[in-house]
């Protein structure tokens, strides 16, 4: 090939898939959205999620969760340090995707490390938080009664558009820690961290549904991940203005909703990173049990 040739050459650019069950499916829509730099030159494709692929994702949390929830807290934190490892080895992929979407390097490289150290902040609350949250309750009576922490099950996040990879997983691991399980709708500008970090989950020992990572507009979907049964939460950090009907669809099934008022949030700041932060998706399970007996 001579080198008139070689100049000739198109680049090729991947189209990114999503990430549900522990695999990669093309949405069942067919249509992708373009990923572009800042000046709009087009770097890369991502999948356009359907109603069809949140579902899908949405049944594989769900089937996941119970197995999920059931694992030591122990082996949750180990799990979490893992993706920490696997992250750190493909450090540089993660800084040059930042720096494509627009990032200085210095910043780009700031938000990864801070990604990398936040999933071992949480991995070691892992086996800690039964007992901060945890009690056993002072009653007047023959009985003896306790109160412990359990996970809310499915969580549906909307990610951040800011911080692609930083405010995802500020949102993403003080969720799984405690034993939910997630959907999350992927920044809609700056999609490929999040997609190269489902290609960590995959590779590191993460079950299979527990992280269900979806591309594309998240206007359509904001209903009917709302109005989902099988939702039990929404983390709104990231999600775009909804209107009260919208919003409504979250009482189907009493939904919890959390993370309204940080979408401007510093990800660096102690509120993106607390113990708040995973008891606002757990459920307090007090047991009376009687004495004396």
């Amino acid at each position: 090939m001579n080198a008139a040739a070689r100049r000739e050459r198109l680049d090729v650019r991947k189209t990114y898939k999503l990430y549900i069950g522990g695999a990669f499916p093309r949405s069942e829509s067919g249509h992708t959205i373009a990923v572009t730099r800042p000046d709009g030159t087009v770097i890369a494709h991502a999948s356009k999620a359907s109603r069809k692929d949140l579902r899908d994702a949405v049944n594989a949390a769900r089937g996941a969760q119970p197995g999920w929830a059931a694992r030591t807290a122990y082996n949750r934190g180990q799990i979490l340090y893992r993706i920490a490892e696997m992250m750190e080895g493909r450090r540089s992929q993660f800084v040059d995707e930042l720096v494509t979407l627009g990032a200085s390097r210095r910043h780009a490289t700031g938000e990864v490390d801070t990604a990398v150290d936040r999933w071992v902040w949480y991995a070691g609350w892992a086996d800690k938080v039964a007992l901060l949250a945890g009690t056993v309750d002072p009653v007047a009576g023959p009985y003896f009664t306790f109160t412990v922490p359990e996970a809310t099950g499915v969580v549906g996040i909307f990610a951040p558009e800011e911080a692609p990879l930083l405010g995802l997983v500020s949102r993403v691991a003080p969720a799984v820690v405690s034993g939910n399980t997630v959907v999350v709708l992927a920044s809609r500008a700056g999609p490929l961290p999040a997609v190269t970090l489902a290609e960590v989950l995959a590779t590191s020992d993460l079950p299979a549904g527990v992280v269900n990572v979806l591309t594309g507009d998240k206007e359509p979907l904001a209903s009917w991940l709302l109005g989902h049964g099988n939702v039990d939460a929404v983390d709104l950090a990231g999600a775009p203005t909804l209107d009260g009907e919208v919003l409504g669809e979250a009482a189907v099934n009493l939904k919890r909703l959390v993370g309204q008022g940080l979408d401007s949030t510093d990800w660096t700041s102690p509120r993106a990173q607390s113990l708040d932060c995973v008891l606002d998706l757990v459920e307090l399970k007090t047991v009376w049990h009687p004495t004396g007996i």
